[in-house]
């Protein structure tokens, strides 16, 4: 998002906040709802197009918004969507991108009240290692011929009970209406989001075997303190690292690996 959008969703994220930090708000509840806005909006182009228009007056569109949205939905969910209308957009699909955005933040604010963010987010990386290794469950996942209930389906097949409520919840959601997304940028996506929640950055360390618990810590706190927040570290195993780590946070790669060294050292010959 770029712009007014930008601002618009900046503002909405803050009512949001306000709003899930009072205990009388169902986060997941609220997650539920303005996950079903987005998808109306997303299906009816044209009504989202109106609730966009810059050329009408913001408390006529919160005014429609109301209309449309009171008695299907809470009045906390209704009086968000009408703040957000109320706004400028860039462009008419980032209302429906910036809806998306805060039922994915209401679900993983309902994570962290039950105190399980930590597993959510260490769930949807899990998830999103499986899905790269596996070819055949990535095209079913991703396949447009596939209906979504099939979809949903086998999704409460793999993660049921075995995964936390909300990392269910957003994988579902995001593989049954991914929007034009790839599988894997909407994963990225949402352990952002789950990062961002913690007021943490996320790390991806690869090595070439399970790290101990006490260089788990080490490295956590030298990436801290090169950064200046706390890190989240999410560990990948790769026996062709050949030794030492690979460190990804954010576009910014880190190599320590034997395996990199030598490639270096190639291409130093080579040269």
């Amino acid at each position: 998002m770029h712009g007014a959008s930008r601002e618009a969703l900046a503002a909405a994220r803050e009512r949001l906040d306000a709003l899930t930090d009072s205990t009388s708000v169902d986060a997941a509840k609220l997650a539920e709802e303005l996950a079903s806005v987005t998808a109306l909006l997303h299906r009816e182009v044209s009504l989202r197009r109106v609730l966009t228009d810059p050329a009408q007056a913001g408390e006529a569109k919160a005014e429609l918004a109301q209309r449309l949205l009171g008695g299907q939905v809470g009045g906390t969910t209704v009086d968000l969507v009408s703040g957000l209308v109320r706004s400028r957009w860039s462009q008419s699909r980032d209302l429906t991108d910036a809806l998306e955005e805060l039922a994915n933040v209401a679900d993983l604010t309902a994570a962290q009240q039950r105190g399980t963010l930590d597993n959510v987010e260490d769930e949807l990386f899990r998830f999103g290692r499986i899905v790269s290794s596996n070819t055949e469950l990535r095209a079913a996942l991703t396949n447009r011929a596939a209906r979504a209930s099939a979809k949903g389906e086998l999704l409460r097949t793999l993660l049921g009970g075995r995964a936390d409520v909300t990392s269910e919840r957003l994988v579902t959601r995001l593989v049954t209406a991914p929007r034009g997304r790839s599988l894997e940028a909407g994963l990225e996506s949402l352990s952002k989001l789950a990062a961002e929640r913690r007021d943490r950055t996320v790390a991806v360390v690869t090595s070439a075997v399970v790290l101990s618990d006490s260089q788990k810590q080490r490295l956590g706190a030298a990436l801290a303190k090169l950064y200046g927040r706390t890190m989240h570290l999410n560990l990948d195993v790769d026996p062709e690292v050949l030794g030492g780590i690979r460190v990804q946070v954010g576009d910014e790669v880190i190599n320590g690996s034997i395996a990199d060294r030598i490639d270096d050292a190639g291409r130093r010959v080579a040269g």
